[in-house]
């Protein structure tokens, strides 16, 4: 539930011109306009469950994206159920400008290319189905000049190679891999909420930029409340961080009865000392490394 200062599940994503929405709980169009960040943007919103927290927001986020005339489709991923759900929201908002195309989640996981970013979404164990979503983006090797004069490729080539693009000429095929190096170091960020801990999202987060993971409950005699509810405790997110080593984590999802979250952290930070209790609002900017 929204608190003074606390508003429910939604976290964006924004690399190279677009914008990815990870569910929409109430207020979250306060919150982007908190931030100063646009509506219109928004190409894909990923949806972890149908949980009330996580999807409330819906109807009035499509109808200020529409008021900001937006024309272009949407992309909805969710659970199996996920036109169902988008045509309710629709009676609440129907005269939008743009059209929507959900993406049912097919199985234990399935991955979508989308606006250059490859979205990853996993089964985690709640109480209803959910997901976790894995985000990344791929690096491609470094370009290689004299390699693609020793192979004689035109110069005219070099760019559309360059950028991914095969080219056929006179019976001649002339492939990315003939003047890229290796793949470079690419970016990872995995969220997971509303989830018991799972041997799968260690995997998913291992060597990742940053984990979010929920953080449900953070009092020592919290387990067994967190084990009913199929929700996890700080310490539990905190010992999946430890096995998958991301370089930060953020605790989220917090119980509304846990008013100051960072009390908790020292037990956390024992744990895995690269751990940040998240506020609303939190930012940060990913960069690809240095080479």
């Amino acid at each position: 539930m929204p608190l003074p200062r606390r508003w429910v599940t939604s976290c964006m994503f924004r690399y190279n011109g677009a914008q990815l929405l990870i569910d929409c709980g109430e207020g979250t169009q306060i919150a982007l306009r908190e931030k100063g960040w646009s509506f219109k943007p928004v190409g894909v919103i990923a949806l972890t469950h149908f949980h009330a927290d996580h999807i409330a927001g819906l109807p009035g986020f499509l109808l200020t994206m529409g008021n900001a005339d937006r024309t272009e489709p949407l992309v909805v991923i969710g659970p199996k159920g996920t036109p169902r759900i988008m045509q309710a929201v629709r009676t609440l908002a129907p005269e939008l400008p743009f059209d929507i195309e959900c993406l049912e989640i097919e199985g234990d996981e399935q991955t979508f290319s989308l606006y250059g970013m490859d979205i990853t979404a996993f089964r985690v164990r709640h109480n209803i189905t959910c997901y976790a979503y894995k985000i990344e983006i791929s690096r491609a090797g470094r370009f290689d000049a004299e390699r693609a004069k020793a192979a004689g490729i035109p110069l005219k080539y070099w760019n559309p190679l360059q950028k991914g693009q095969t080219i056929e000429e006179n019976g001649m095929t002339y492939t990315p891999d003939m003047v890229l190096g290796p793949p470079r170091k690419g970016l990872k960020v995995v969220y997971a909420t509303d989830t018991r801990p799972t041997d799968d999202i260690a995997q998913h987060a291992a060597n990742a930029d940053l984990f979010i993971c929920e953080g449900m409950y953070g009092e020592p005699d919290s387990d067994k409340k967190a084990r009913e509810h199929r929700h996890m405790t700080m310490q539990e997110a905190a010992r999946l961080a430890q096995m998958a080593q991301p370089r930060q984590m953020w605790l989220t999802h917090y119980s509304p009865s846990m008013m100051r979250p960072e009390l908790f952290m020292d037990s956390v930070r024992n744990i895995f000392p690269q751990s940040l209790a998240a506020k609303d609002g939190q930012e940060t900017t990913l960069l690809f490394e240095e080479e």
